[in-house]
């Protein structure tokens, strides 16, 4: 084989084990706490785990209430809390003021790790 060739090959293999590399940094939500789509008592925290090591400056999550009884046609309204890091550097905090009333809440997270590139979805869950 050729030197030019070998070059050639080497090449085209380091960059495509660098582009899978790439593609693996995103982060992914692998579980959260309470579970989508969990019915329970109000948790006093939500934690988010991900699959790679969160940047916290740049991650971040919005707690909204989006149904109450009663009131089913409501717009989504927000809810303080504070969002936080956490020991575990894949693991977000969300920490609302005050207890959950009864109702439906959704958690909007945005997650940038050493790819820097953001990642969003959301967590439903609702309270008893």
């Amino acid at each position: 084989m050729s030197f030019i060739k070998t070059a050639v090959i080497t090449v085209a293999l380091s960059a495509g084990l660098l582009a899978s590399g790439l593609a693996q940094a995103h982060p992914k939500l692998l579980s959260s706490t309470p579970a989508e789509g969990a019915e329970g008592a109000a948790p006093a925290k939500i934690e988010l785990h991900f699959s790679e090591n969160l940047i916290t400056k740049f991650s971040g999550a919005k707690l909204m209430m989006t149904g109450m009884p009663g009131m089913a046609d409501h717009a989504p309204m927000p809810v303080l809390a504070k969002v936080s890091g956490s020991d575990d550097p894949k693991t977000m905090v969300i920490t609302p003021k005050a207890p959950l009333a009864t109702g439906t809440y959704q958690v909007q997270w945005r997650a940038v790790s050493s790819d820097t590139h953001p990642i969003t979805g959301s967590v439903k869950f609702k309270v008893k």
